[in-house]
């Protein structure tokens, strides 16, 4: 990795190829999010929480696959689902700062660079391009759900709203698998909560995404459909 701090007269000829890829690393089994994004999530994958070691104990993740291996919606097309992750769709972007705010780094080692394939990152007077006025978007989104995130993960722990997922998922044959390792809204809790708590949850901006959470595991079976497929 070699972070530098983007500019329009350094960084004037380097053009991106926006395209997620296995080659770029985009084959993640599991890929990290923050609340603000799981209503865009909730429709394509499930999201549920990893365990951690460090100051955060756990990190809401959207699930690419049950097996642990590959990304089964990164496929020989591109990208098959309506949403492309933040934590992927952001790179090779990343947060810095200087004195007084973040600011805006590009990893000049990231293959998806070039400058001769893919889209320019600026206009030829030196303006942003469409495609890196919106990838900054979604660093700021991601940023700014991030710094949000440590709060979102202490009150659920609070409220003890998360419990260990243990999943029973049908295999071809007959007979089941167990799916666990990760964490999930406990439904039960959730709806059990007094109207005050409720009622914070919602002022918070919580509410919302503890209810796209519980929604996104509908989404299993389409994982099992898509590793079902493959086999």
């Amino acid at each position: 990795m070699r972070p530098a701090l983007l500019d329009n007269i350094s960084h004037q000829a380097l053009r991106l190829d926006p395209a997620p890829s296995r080659a770029y690393g985009d084959d993640l089994p599991v890929v990290p999010t923050v609340p603000a994004e799981f209503r865009l999530l909730q429709a394509c994958f499930p999201i549920v929480f990893q365990a951690c070691t460090g100051e955060l104990p756990f990190q809401p993740v959207a699930l690419m696959s049950l097996s642990g291996a590959g990304n089964l919606f990164l496929g020989p097309q591109g990208w098959d689902a309506p949403h492309l992750p933040w934590a992927l769709e952001r790179q090779p972007l990343m947060v810095g700062r200087d004195a007084t705010q973040w600011v805006v780094h590009i990893d000049l080692d990231s293959p998806r660079l070039s400058e001769h394939d893919g889209d320019p990152l600026f206009l030829p007077q030196g303006g942003l391009s469409p495609l890196l006025e919106h990838r900054i978007g979604v660093l700021q989104a991601l940023h700014e759900g991030l710094q949000t995130l440590p709060a979102f993960i202490d009150t659920l722990l609070r409220l003890e709203l998360l419990e260990p997922m243990a999943l029973d998922l049908p295999v071809a044959g007959g007979g089941t698998r167990r799916i666990g390792g990760f964490h999930v809204i406990h439904e039960e809790r959730l709806d059990a909560l007094p109207g005050t708590v409720v009622a914070d949850l919602h002022e918070r901006g919580y509410w919302l995404p503890l209810a796209m959470a519980v929604a996104s595991l509908s989404r299993f079976g389409e994982l099992v459909r898509r590793e079902q497929h493959l086999s």
